[in-house]
């Protein structure tokens, strides 16, 4: 054997094959799902449907394919000398020995970047479990008081008025206004959240506005905003653009509404049922006598024709005023019945007013709040002498300072 034989058969031999099948899973595993940017060229659409192009920068350049499959389901496709971003695994093509990008996203530069914020922020809170459904809070039954976060001028404000006066009118509506988009929303949004809590006295929050453009929407998917609405003790409802329109917001609240005209129903849905069923009860109610009336109609005909009977006109006079009578109790059954329906709602609504904060303001009391940490005074403890304190009446209120302090105080 001639020493060079000897050399290479003490080491391990590898085919083409082999060593191309290594290098491939090498990268597939270290580059699973990649984000990579670059300028389009030599874009080839196959018969077949799938595309072919490459990836170029200065630098450097790859070779990408975007299967029929994917490219169905994008809003952009590739274009020669169009900079994009394109998501895909990068794996390796064994018969050329070329390494590739598989791609299944495609996206302008620009939008973009703002897509990879939104999903590098929604991974990010995902993980921390902002979107975990045991996070979410019920929507209250029976709201009677709402506040709405939204542009006082936009038409989401009008369509959620309308939408919420339409199915009940006692609702009470409060705008919080604010800036939807631009500079400064983001803050405005999430301080109105913070507000209302700090407020209390409402029993649901519903952040509004209408479609537009994902740069539109940004400050919805803020992460100050995000967190603003997690931090809610009261249940936020998102309703932030179309139907196809998602944003951070909608993951991290407690419901979210298709559309701002939507929320009303989402939020007032036990009113919508309510009515349903007097309509149901009526429907049936109806139902009901209209059958006692045809059956009473039928057996009044036999008698009729009885031949017994024919001439006693007297018996038949009296079987129409029993006829007369029972619809009577019968319009008097169902009228009873909707009014002992309409009454239990208003009992319902008065006992869930009775006991909003407002109602007991007017009672006579009051709610004290520390002048600095603006936080609700519960005891003597939460002051000390010479703290300034707020003071709110079901009316106005006043500023105080502290004189004096103690439990037996009074």
């Amino acid at each position: 054997m001639r020493p060079i034989d000897d050399a290479i058969e003490k080491e391990k031999v590898y085919s083409v094959s082999e060593i191309t099948s290594c290098i491939k899973d090498a990268i597939e595993s270290e580059f699973a799902q990649v984000w990579v940017i670059g300028e389009v060229s030599n874009c080839k659409v196959h018969s077949s449907g799938h595309t072919y192009f490459t990836l170029k920068d200065d630098g450097a350049q790859m070779r990408c394919v975007l299967f029929s499959g994917s490219a169905r389901r994008l809003s952009v496709l590739p274009e020669n000398g169009l900079k994009i971003y394109a998501r895909g695994r990068v794996t390796v093509y064994e018969k050329q020995g070329q390494y590739e990008l598989i791609v299944t996203t495609v996206l302008p530069t620009g939008k973009g970047e703002l897509y990879i914020a939104f999903s590098k922020l929604k991974e990010k809170l995902a993980e921390e479990g902002l979107f975990d459904p045991e996070r979410k809070q019920p929507l209250p039954k029976f709201p009677s008081r709402i506040a709405v976060v939204t542009s006082p001028t936009g038409a989401a404000v009008r369509d959620v008025i309308r939408a919420a006066t339409k199915i009940h009118q006692g609702v009470e509506l409060v705008v919080y206004p604010v800036r939807v988009q631009g500079e400064g929303a983001r803050d405005e949004i999430s301080q109105a959240v913070a507000d209302l809590n700090s407020l209390g006295g409402f029993d649901v929050i519903i952040l509004a506005r209408g479609g537009g453009s994902i740069e539109d929407l940004w400050a919805f998917n803020e992460e100050i905003v995000a967190r603003a609405v997690s931090d809610s003790e009261i249940p936020v409802v998102s309703a932030v653009g179309h139907e196809i329109d998602y944003t951070i917001a909608d993951f991290v609240a407690d419901a979210r509404a298709p559309t701002p005209s939507a929320a009303p129903a989402l939020v007032l849905i036990d009113y919508v049922d309510v009515k349903t069923r007097l309509r149901s009860l009526m429907q049936q109610a109806r139902s009901e006598v209209f059958g006692l009336i045809e059956r009473h109609g039928q057996f009044l005909t036999g008698l009729r024709s009885h031949y017994g009977l024919r001439r006693v006109s007297d018996r038949l006079t009296d079987r129409a005023r029993d006829i007369d009578e029972m619809l009577v109790r019968a319009e008097t059954s169902v009228v009873s019945m909707t009014d002992a329906e309409a009454a239990r709602l208003s009992r319902l609504k008065g006992e869930f007013e009775a006991l909003s904060p407002t109602a007991t303001l007017e009672r006579g009391y009051s709610i004290c709040f520390h002048g600095d940490t603006k936080k609700i005074v519960k005891s003597y403890k939460d002051v000390d002498v010479g703290d300034s304190v707020s003071i709110k009446f079901s009316e106005g209120g006043v500023v105080s300072r502290v004189e004096k302090r103690g439990k037996e105080l009074t």
